[in-house]
């Protein structure tokens, strides 16, 4: 399986909670950078999951404009900021068994992803993401290896 793990955009901080942050204009723009990269390196998504905070739903929104329609796409309160990394990582794959699932997208948020990547890659301290960045695993049976970490910066436009 190839899993793919995408930090939210840039999102503002002018909101009542931080569950309904929005997406600044630099986030779209990063998240359209990343989503065209994306769209490069694979042609499908199998299962997209995406935490229900608004700024990760509008970076799938984003996202979702340069891919073709996943199969499944679910929003899942176990990949929200404070959640819980194990049972994250669990419940992802338990759904891409269920779905059998190749190509995973999950749009998340620090700190979770930094620990999911931990969780599914041994000997991996949890790495940091950049707004829209994107961290690429190759999941096997019991192994997984880490193949990169790319960040909006980082694509050419």
């Amino acid at each position: 399986m190839q899993l793919f793990l995408m930090r939210h955009g840039e999102a503002g901080f002018d909101a009542p909670s931080d569950r309904e942050r929005k997406l600044t204009d630099a986030g779209r723009t990063q998240t359209g950078y990343m989503a065209n990269w994306l769209a490069k390196q694979i042609s499908h998504f199998d299962l997209v999951i995406v935490s229900p905070y608004l700024r990760a739903q509008q970076t799938w929104q984003e996202v979702s404009k340069h891919l073709s329609e996943p199969r499944k796409w679910l929003v899942l309160d176990d990949v929200t900021p404070s959640g819980d990394a194990i049972r994250a990582v669990d419940v992802v794959l338990a759904y891409a068994e269920q779905y059998k699932a190749e190509n995973v997208l999950v749009i998340a948020h620090m700190p979770i992803l930094g620990f999911m990547v931990s969780e599914l890659v041994a000997g991996i301290e949890p790495p940091l993401f950049a707004t829209s960045a994107v961290a690429h695993i190759d999941k096997h049976a019991q192994n997984a290896s880490f193949v990169a970490m790319t960040a909006p910066h980082q694509v050419v436009v």
